[in-house]
């Protein structure tokens, strides 16, 4: 990996693709959960029409949480806030128009609006503003994090049948999991964070079909280089 200064980072950010355009389609819908084969980590992450069973009118949000046990705090304080969507009708049955509130006050980061989308942006808005704040601190180019993190879902995601809990019952989803910086080249200047682990859930019975996003990672010690999460809220609906 080639490590940049961190006074390229806006700059290769504005110019690279956003992982928001690149992501939702419509596709076909998802293969069973108690399918033999698993389906692809990107068919289900990026290439569903997650918002199918999210009605136009309706709102879904996401509880966020980022801390850090890393000296001198470069990923700032802890954050606790969330992520709003809120969904009109678009052109097409399946698809949204979709407004978004991404954190609150002067955490706010600029986010959307996104129209007739039939997928649910907040995969890639999570992973952008991951991106970002690591590519500040470990001083890299964010389109090689980016690459990575795409490359291993393409070819190295672990992609297995789940129970999450629903309006006090269980239903099926899918836990997807991906160790994208794992032996890396320049693993020595991530700081331990080559171990991070990401980990997606997504049930087609809730709304938006987005369950939680996580990125992981802990020193040899077991202590916390970085936790950041995004949760689907049952009671906020």
């Amino acid at each position: 990996m080639k490590l940049l200064a961190t006074t390229a980072v806006a700059l290769v950010l504005a110019a690279m693709p956003a992982l928001a355009e690149e992501a939702p389609k419509p596709a076909a819908a998802v293969t069973s959960v108690n399918a033999a084969a698993p389906p692809s980590a990107a068919d289900l992450l990026f290439e569903q029409p997650h918002m199918k069973n999210a009605g136009p009118g309706s709102t879904i949000t996401y509880d966020y949480l980022r801390r850090s046990g890393i000296a001198k705090g470069p990923f700032g304080p802890p954050l606790s806030d969330t992520v709003t969507l809120t969904l009109e009708p678009g052109k097409s049955p399946e698809a949204r128009d979709i407004r978004v509130a991404m954190f609150s006050g002067l955490n706010r980061v600029p986010a959307g609006p996104f129209e007739d989308m039939s997928g649910n942006p907040v995969v890639s808005l999570f992973l952008e503003n991951h991106l970002r704040s690591l590519a500040k601190v470990l001083e890299a180019n964010p389109r090689y994090l980016k690459l990575a993190i795409r490359k291993g879902l393409r070819e190295a995601a672990t992609v297995t049948p789940t129970k999450v809990s629903v309006g006090g019952r269980e239903v099926d989803g899918w836990r997807v999991e991906i160790q994208p910086f794992a032996k890396d080249a320049m693993e020595q200047r991530m700081r331990g964070l080559d171990k991070m682990i990401y980990t997606f859930i997504t049930a087609p019975e809730v709304p938006g079909e987005i369950v939680s996003i996580e990125a992981s990672s802990k020193n040899a010690e077991g202590g916390e280089l970085l936790e950041e999460k995004l949760s689907y809220d049952q009671k906020a609906g």
